[in-house]
């Protein structure tokens, strides 16, 4: 396959997998969208950040985030708490609900891949996996690594 070809399947088939990755979202959990699954995702990881975090982590307008955070607070699934280190600054924390609806959207993923990958040998499986991690790292023109 010519490289040019090859870009253009994989930009076609990266599209594929992020509407089915949206409409997966939604049937988990119908009021939530993929965005809110991985801010979830990302403060469970982080054990909570500020929303500012956030909005430089997947170069987002700070609106943007801030209406994703007004709609997970309203929701119950994250909590505001003062950063300890200092007071005025707040720190996004998952609230037990959020924990429980993260790890039932993290099980069910899990179990959706598990199953879309059944028959993969062990090597195509590695590849696969350093392949995008490797396509992860990189952070973008005009960002520092």
């Amino acid at each position: 396959m010519h490289t040019d070809d090859a870009v253009e399947t994989i930009q076609r088939e990266m599209t594929v997998f992020a509407r089915r990755a949206r409409a997966a979202a939604g049937r988990m959990h119908p009021e939530l969208s993929l965005v809110s699954y991985t801010l979830l995702g990302h403060l469970e990881e982080a054990g909570g950040c500020r929303a500012t975090d956030l909005a430089a982590h997947y170069a987002l307008d700070k609106s943007t985030v801030s209406r994703q955070v007004t709609a997970l607070e309203r929701a119950d699934l994250i909590e505001r708490r003062p950063d300890p280190a200092d007071q005025r600054v707040q720190v996004l924390h998952l609230t037990q609900a959020g924990r429980h609806i993260l790890a039932q959207v993290t099980d069910s993923r899990r179990a959706a891949f598990r199953e879309r990958l059944t028959g993969w040998p062990a090597e195509d499986l590695s590849r696969f996996a350093e392949y995008l991690v490797r396509y992860n790292t990189w952070p973008g023109p005009g960002r520092e690594e």
